[in-house]
């Protein structure tokens, strides 16, 4: 009897119910990764769906996780396959009770998820945890999706006082070591970037983000910018920085393929608070933290509007698609310096601030006037730190389609006035 952890983005051992839960089971257990070959094909708007720099950090991410699913005895079989050819495999070879995962509700997700829902006997256990939240389903005020409210503040308010966060899950106990002889059974070779059609990113010594992926550099990166440096107690004054590592926390890139959890962040904050300091700064991490779970929650209502051209509120407007105006843009050969220093910045590292990216997304939407999904898809491919829910949710609100009650557009020479007052930046990619 033979029980299966599915792991999609929840790349860590510790707080992880799938993990916990398939643990606490009698009979074996296995862990399975797929690279999905139609996460690298092109997509409609001309660009590869997982880009160099992201496929890079996935997999040290998975690698990562391999030695940590090592250390409690599972074995991880990788495969280079669509998940739904591999578990009819899975279910020839072993007598399956159950399997594990990650519950996922957005589009290409829930494909993958019903194609393998198909293919496995209809006697297999299915079971599914929301792990990827702060506030879990269960726990938010809200009897309801469609009575999620449309504003951020409303949601945050309501949570922050009728709403607790969960405790961590700890990393459960090993498996007996014969569990670990499974491995010689499947296949455990992570694939090349070449065998995703990607060529090696080149490291450019310039970038923001020089960390590698993996549950192990997450925490060690928790662990320097809360504990070691105690950057974590200037956060809201420094968040907006543009140059170094030193500014924003850097944590999305571990939060968004799960190989850490927002509750190990939340809780390290308030370990923080309470031993070290607590002021405005600590409290905006977790005010962030809500920001990412609203965006999650809202395509949880919303579904498929997500990816839409009208968004979330099916609102009209005259996008242009421009393809002469799409490589300037990306290339960085704007009217404006700052969006262009940006521009190259991601193309070059697969990092952006957030500061850059409302800039860069507000330039083209607002003024471009182009298509907001083509930049969105653009994103997509290109960040480290991709999330779905943030990256669409975000790029929806920037272009008016979304969660802005103000419909604001950003004013680029102020903004970088404001935020490269003496053009380090600017002079950083683009001299």
């Amino acid at each position: 009897m033979t029980h299966i952890i599915w792991f999609r983005n929840n790349l860590r051992v510790t707080d992880n119910q799938a993990v916990r839960e398939a643990c606490n089971t009698e009979g074996t257990v296995i862990a399975v990764y797929c690279f999905d070959p139609r996460h690298y094909l092109e997509t409609k708007f001309g660009f590869p769906k997982t880009g160099a720099f992201r496929a890079k950090f996935l997999m040290e991410t998975v690698s990562d996780l391999q030695k940590n699913l090592a250390g409690l005895n599972i074995p991880l079989f990788i495969f280079r396959a669509t998940p739904e050819s591999i578990f009819i495999k899975l279910t020839e070879e072993f007598h399956i009770k159950s399997i594990h995962t990650q519950a996922e509700w957005t589009r290409d997700e829930t494909i993958v998820s019903d194609a393998v829902k198909k293919v496995i006997p209809a006697d297999i256990k299915w079971c599914e945890y929301y792990d990827q939240f702060l506030f879990q389903p269960a726990d938010i005020p809200y009897d309801s999706f469609q009575k999620l409210p449309k504003v951020f503040t409303d949601f945050r308010k309501k949570c922050e006082k009728y709403a607790e966060v969960q405790e961590t899950l700890p990393i459960p106990k090993k498996k007996h070591p014969s569990n670990l002889k499974l491995t010689t059974r499947s296949e455990t070779k992570l694939p090349t970037l070449e065998k995703l059609n990607l060529t090696t990113p080149v490291f450019d010594k310039r970038t923001a983000f020089p960390f590698q992926g993996g549950e192990f550099t997450g925490k060690k990166r928790l662990q320097d910018y809360i504990w070691d440096t105690q950057n974590i107690a200037t956060y809201k004054q420094t968040r907006n920085g543009l140059i170094g590592t030193a500014y924003s926390s850097k944590f999305s890139a571990w939060l968004a393929n799960g190989s850490l959890s927002p509750r190990m962040i939340y809780w390290e904050v308030k370990k923080f608070e309470r031993d070290v300091k607590k002021n405005q700064d600590t409290y905006w991490m977790i005010f962030e933290l809500i920001w990412r779970d609203f965006f999650k929650y809202v395509s949880l209502k919303h579904g498929n509007s997500l990816f839409k051209l009208g968004g979330i509120l099916d609102k009209p407007y005259d996008w242009g698609t421009s393809e002469k105006v799409k490589e300037r843009w990306i290339k960085g050969e704007t009217k404006y310096p700052f969006v262009n220093a940006h521009m190259k910045e991601i193309a070059a590292t697969g990092w952006m601030s957030n500061r850059g990216r409302q800039n860069v997304a507000s330039f083209w939407a607002k003024e471009l006037k182009q298509d907001w999904r083509i930049g969105a898809s653009y994103f997509e491919s290109q960040l480290i730190d991709y999330d779905v829910h943030s990256n669409w949710g975000n790029w929806q609100y920037v272009s008016g389609v979304g969660n802005d009650p103000r419909d604001r557009k950003f004013n680029i020479e102020k903004q970088a006035e404001n935020y490269d007052s003496n053009g380090d930046f600017r002079n950083l990619w683009l001299h």
